[in-house]
């Protein structure tokens, strides 16, 4: 329950907002309040708080802009998940030079299990020794590849995750993800670089070996900023191009 965190009292030299938002967020942090779930309503959480719906209202307004929560005018305030079309590529960035949205198949190529190489074991917070899975698939454009993936996730996390269940998943992975493991992405880090195409990433890309490819690291995030995700994508932009907005 929200109440058991003001045991854990927030920042004393924030706006109350601000602690308002804290509270909420431990809540989710908690899984008091489920991907896709309803939360209560302003007027609930200003009675339990003994704030004002204003505070609570700016509270709210701060986590759906930053998809936190998803804001449905006349159903409520809802926690936001990856399953909904609006989020679900929230953290793929490639757009065709068309214009159109992001509407990529995939492929999975192969799951493993294995132990973490140092990189990547610094880079999940995986102790000497522990086992990651390791994901390989291409994203595909009308059978076209434009994308080959090298995904590394903590396998003590993901207990269960194989090949079938991943192949058999019709949903975003990310989806995947939260139903069935109870982890929700809910920002990331990205670099960004131009590389040239080894002899296996062309063969999968179908590309000539050499050929300039994107290079996308994204390290993904769930609650208390513990990182669930390495991702190395190799994105070929002959049809494509990343696009960010800034603000």
């Amino acid at each position: 329950m929200v109440d058991a965190a003001l045991a854990d009292p927030a920042p004393l030299f924030s706006p109350l907002y601000q602690q308002i938002k804290t509270l909420l967020m431990r809540s989710l942090q908690a899984g008091d309040w489920k991907p896709g779930e309803v939360i209560p309503s302003e007027i609930e959480l200003a009675a339990r708080f003994k704030v004002s719906q204003g505070t609570v209202r700016k509270a709210i307004d701060e986590l759906a802009a930053e998809n936190r929560l998803v804001r449905r005018q006349g159903r409520g305030t809802f926690v936001a998940t990856h399953a909904e079309a609006t989020t679900r590529y929230r953290f793929l960035r490639l757009t065709p030079d068309a214009g159109a949205g992001a509407t990529l198949q995939r492929r999975l190529i192969d799951c493993r299990r294995m132990r973490a190489p140092p990189d990547i074991a610094s880079a999940l917070g995986l102790g000497p020794g522990e086992a990651a899975l390791q994901l390989r698939r291409l994203l595909l454009d009308e059978e076209r590849p434009v994308v080959f993936d090298d995904i590394w996730l903590p396998a003590p996390l993901f207990k269960g995750l194989t090949t079938e269940k991943l192949s058999g998943y019709r949903g975003p992975m990310y989806g995947l993800f939260e139903t069935e493991f109870g982890l929700h992405m809910i920002r990331a880090e990205e670099k960004i670089r131009a590389v040239a195409a080894g002899a296996e990433e062309a063969q999968w890309l179908a590309q000539p070996e050499g050929a300039p490819l994107l290079s996308v690291e994204r390290l993904s995030f769930t609650y208390g900023d513990k990182p669930v995700e390495l991702r190395r994508g190799l994105y070929q932009t002959d049809h494509h191009h990343y696009r960010n907005e800034l603000s």
